[in-house]
């Protein structure tokens, strides 16, 4: 203690002529090395009241600091109050003691057996006019502090450190520190704070010199350092931090691994992980529920089913705890790569096993349903949801709304949105974006700006993609004026364009023809920061073709595959559109067999666009064959590829082999819309098959099928005045038949 007291005292010295230019009594620091007070006994007991006979006025550096410290332990006694709050009046002696930083630390050491009291005076200097913060006071009683087993109070002055970046004080105790234990539990108190505040600079600067130094970090420390580098993404640093801990002998613990393995699995490194995994049970160290449920969700994401649920049967075998998070990331692997049979298998293994599923769970399977426009079964898992007093989340109600505003459901959306607010649950901005969103596609962009204005009344303020959803919606109207409106508005916030914003306004420029201010749009968006990437080529690839700028489209993708971006299925379904509306089917086809050349995958939309083309072209074996094609590769046809392929059927009198294909869209689960409805109406009608256009349209209102004007001149355009009020009372009849 002598040799450290020593050091700080001259290194005070040094900082304080740096710093202050004031200049130090050599005596000061010389009666450092020569003081018997730093290994006696406490003042009060070694100094008699002769020898500590002191009067206000006496020049307090002709007194010992023991003689100042025995005179605050006496204060102490005499005025209970002493040094309790920071405006408390001292005598001239010790208020000397408070400018001067080598006596401050000497008179510290005097009172170091009354570690409460040297805290109490500590924390009263600190706060006075003219106190110097030296790292190497602030060490002095954190060093009382750990003796003296007040590791809390410790902790508390060291936060204090942190919040006045002592940074310093690392250094101090790495190489001025005379007792090793004491500075690896201080070492160890500040990492904890660093890793509290996550700094994680700093978190890494102190792990380094303490390794460095010869003091080894506890492993409860380095855990809280690589869960911060694992939620910050540097999967890097923390594999080296790892590393580092083996080559210094510091032992991993459960957690350390378990730690690693998430970030591993988290960073796409499945593979790693598991070699991870097998070096954990070589240390003997044992995996816990948590290994494994790290470990299955990593495996899961990354589509490796066999291996995760071989990770399900192990950790069963082993008896560990299976709970919802342990098969909830199976079912949710399964339901991305919609493998929905599987994710159900997994949900019904799930209850066998008595594991209650949670909101999680639930959330999982109604986002694949709505993925699929199965809304009823969506409905029917949150209706489930409700019956095992579970209560919906928001995003348990974000997800059926999208779902419904994607079928242009608008009626069931708004019914959920008005449910949520009436459940007291409040939608967020993301519930908001999805209603005007919904609102937007269908035109409806009156009622997406209601819903903007209801937003920002009660309190929501509207985010980038708010507006970038209300200007697409403008675009879609052809109200520029107010897409301008909604843009400058965006800026007054101080919204700042995103690549999604820049991207819808793009494609709004695109649709309206406008191909230079498109370009324009681009080039801003670069000097931005935002440089193209695939999604942009593919939304002018799209955009010229719509435009009938077949030429430059190809030339554009050929650039795109020059400047190293590849085309996707969303590239090449584009051109082969733009064939099609052009009436180059055989140019489409040369584009689809290019494609597949390339290793890519037609998507629903690929095979819908051919069916629509050549079933309107009256090529309807060629229709069929791509029909089928797309089922025996997997890809399930959406209602759009029905109605493409009914409505080619339709029109060649194929009406057997139309109404098959409809009543194969219901059993699975594809529900027809009012296009499938006016579809088979308007050919019943042509045919004179009377009877079943009635019951079709009598089926889409049971259905709550809003029919509109296409689909009323389908129903009735053969009738004459006559016949078509005889075919109105026909069908009230029918409709009140039904009501009985």
């Amino acid at each position: 203690m002598i040799l450290y007291a020593a050091r700080a005292s001259k290194s005070i010295a040094f900082y304080c002529s740096r710093r202050s230019k004031t200049s130090f009594n050599s005596l000061k620091i010389r009666l450092i090395f020569f003081s018997a007070y730093f290994h006696c006994d406490c003042p009060s007991k070694g100094i008699s009241h002769e020898e500590n006979n002191i009067t206000i006025g006496t020049d307090p550096i002709s007194l010992s600091e023991a003689q100042l410290g025995n005179l605050i332990l006496t204060t102490i006694e005499e005025k209970p109050l002493a040094f309790s709050y920071k405006t408390w009046i001292c005598s001239d002696q010790l208020r000397a003691v408070v400018h001067d930083p080598v006596l401050f630390v000497r008179v510290l050491h005097s009172i170091r057996r009354r570690p409460r009291v040297a805290l109490r005076f500590f924390r009263w200097a600190k706060d006075q006019p003219g106190f110097y913060h030296s790292e190497f006071a602030f060490c002095t009683i954190l060093d009382i502090l750990i003796q003296g087993n007040l590791i809390h109070s410790a902790y508390s002055v060291m936060e204090c450190v942190v919040s006045l970046n002592m940074h310093g004080i690392v250094d101090v105790l790495i190489n001025e520190h005379s007792d090793l234990d004491v500075s690896i539990k201080l070492l160890n108190i500040l990492l904890w704070l660093y890793t509290k505040k996550s700094m994680v600079d700093q978190c890494l600067l102190v792990f380094d010199k303490m390794v460095r130094g010869g003091f080894l970090p506890d492993v409860k420390n380095c855990n809280r350092i690589l869960r911060m580098l694992r939620d910050r993404d540097l999967v890097s640093k923390a594999k080296e931090m790892y590393r580092t801990m083996g080559e210094n002998g510091i032992i991993p613990s459960t957690v350390t691994y378990n730690t690693l393995l998430d970030a591993y699995c988290k960073g796409d490194e499945v593979h790693q992980a598991l070699h991870l995994f097998l070096e954990m049970q070589k240390r003997a160290c044992s995996p816990n529920d948590v290994t494994y449920n790290v470990l299955i969700n990593g495996f899961a994401k990354k589509g490796e089913f066999d291996q995760a649920r071989g990770f399900l049967k192990e950790m069963l075998s082993l008896g560990l705890e299976v709970t919802a998070y342990t098969f909830n990331p199976l079912i949710s692997g399964y339901c991305k790569k919609g493998m929905i049979v599987e994710a159900q298998k997994v949900g019904e293994e799930m209850s066998t096993r008595g594991v209650t599923p949670t909101v999680s769970t639930y959330n999982i399977f109604m986002s694949a349903f709505c993925k699929m426009r199965k809304m009823d079964e969506a409905r029917k898992r949150f209706t489930e949801m409700l019956g095992n007093n579970l209560i919906p989340d928001i995003v348990s109600y974000n997800t059926l709304i999208h779902g419904y505003c994607q079928l242009g459901d608008l009626k069931q959306a708004s019914m959920l949105f008005h449910e949520l607010t009436n459940r007291e649950q409040s939608p967020t901005v993301v519930t908001y974006n999805i209603m005007m969103d919904g609102h937007c596609k269908h035109g409806d962009l009156e009622d997406a700006l209601r819903l903007k204005e209801e937003m920002i009344n009660r309190g929501i303020l509207p985010d980038v993609y708010t507006f970038t959803i209300l200007v697409t919606g403008c675009f879609r109207v052809g109200n520029l004026r107010l897409a301008k409106q909604l843009f400058d508005e965006m800026s007054v916030r101080g919204l700042e364009l995103d690549r999604f914003a820049y991207t819808a306004l793009i494609v709004g420029e695109l649709r309206l023809g406008d191909i230079n201010k498109a370009m324009n749009l681009q080039e801003e968006m670069i000097t931005k920061g935002f440089p193209p990437d695939l999604i942009t080529y593919n939304i002018f690839v799209d955009g010229l073709s719509k435009l009938g700028n077949l030429k430059d489209a190809c030339e554009l993708l050929r650039m795109m595959e020059d400047l190293g971006f590849m085309p996707d299925h969303i590239t090449y379904t584009s051109i082969i559109h733009a064939h099609l509306v052009i009436g180059q089917l055989k140019g489409a086809r040369e584009v689809l067999f290019e494609m597949r050349s390339k290793g890519l995958s037609p998507s629903v939309v690929t095979y819908t666009v051919l069916i629509h083309a050549h079933a309107e072209k009256g090529k309807l074996e060629m229709a069929l064959m791509y029909f089928s094609e797309m089922q025996e590769k997997g890809i399930m046809p959406n209602v759009i590829t029905y109605n493409a392929l009914i409505n080619g059927l339709c029109k060649m009198r194929r009406m057997n082999q139309a109404c098959r294909y409809f009543s194969d869209m219901e059993i699975e689960g594809i529900a027809p819309n009012k296009y499938t409805y006016t579809i088979l109406i308007n050919e019943h009608g042509n045919s004179g098959n009377w009877c079943e256009a009635l019951r079709l349209y009598k089926e889409m209102l049971d259905k709550d099928i809003r029919p509109d004007h296409c689909t009323h001149s389908a129903l009735l355009k053969h009738l004459d005045k006559d016949h078509r009020l005889h075919a109105i009372e026909c069908l009230d009849h029918i409709l009140e038949d039904d009501e009985r």
